[in-house]
């Protein structure tokens, strides 16, 4: 086999990080965000950077890196032009899941793990290729939402946004971009067959089932697992099949 001089990675972005420990790179990964929590095994006693808004640069550069790994929505332009100066930095703009398999083979090519990455991608698309598709009035409304007080959705050009259709779902806030501010108004206006709760960024809870319900009578209203609605890496392997079961669930 080729011998690649070993690199020292600084990830600021949780679904890579996990990607990375996915494909082998458990030393080569020396710096991470406080919320690269997965898998919890490998993160313990890797440095912790800060988080994924507020990179403490001074600490990415006494690790002395040689890639660090951010993303256009994770991470402030501010912060990643500082690390320029440290180290190559490798940005990605993930929207869609092709975009995901796209960043899963460039990652891997950059870390020299093209072959494991690939096999990756192929294990991810295959079993969303396998989903059964979902038309007319199979296709559910859902506001998903990602926050409260206020309460926040994840609209149009959004990851999100992506995988709700990839699960066979039709997002209520189609007409809007990015992660609006939604009150209780709209809600009721977008009228969603379902709501969300999603698990992550805001940590919603059973108690809160209850005040969306109210809100919106007509409504099925379920937690579900935002990691597998968002998380672009390899934490993908899993989102397919959870979708499938949901979709299951509430579809019969």
């Amino acid at each position: 086999m080729p011998s690649f001089p070993q690199h020292r990675i600084v990830s600021l972005v949780p679904s890579q990080t996990e990607l990375l420990f996915y494909l082998g790179l458990t030393d080569e990964v020396v710096g991470l965000t406080k919320f690269c929590i997965h898998p919890a095994d490998k993160v313990v006693g890797k440095a912790v950077v800060g988080g994924t808004k507020n990179v403490r640069i001074s600490q990415v550069a006494s690790l002395n890196p040689t890639l660090i790994l951010a993303n256009y929505e994770e991470n402030t332009e501010a912060d990643v032009n500082a690390l320029r100066a440290i180290a190559p930095v490798h940005i990605t703009d993930v929207k869609t899941l092709p975009d995901a398999l796209v960043m899963i083979r460039e990652v891997g090519g950059l870390v020299n793990r093209q072959a494991e990455a690939d096999v990756l991608a192929r294990q991810i698309g295959a079993s969303f290729a396998a989903l059964r598709p979902v038309t007319g009035s199979h296709c559910l409304s859902v506001a998903y939402l990602i926050w409260r007080n206020p309460y926040m959705a994840a609209a149009s050009n959004t990851f999100i946004d992506a995988m709700l259709t990839e699960a066979g779902f039709r997002n209520a806030f189609a007409n809007q971009t990015r992660y609006p501010v939604v009150t209780e108004t709209d809600l009721k206006a977008a009228a969603p067959d379902l709501i969300f709760l999603s698990s992550e960024p805001y940590p919603f809870q059973e108690k809160h089932l209850k005040e969306l319900q109210t809100c919106c009578l007509s409504a099925q209203v379920r937690l579900v697992d935002g990691e597998l609605f968002s998380w672009y890496g390899s934490r993908l392997l899993y989102s397919a099949l959870y979708f499938a079961q949901l979709r299951n669930e509430l579809t019969g």
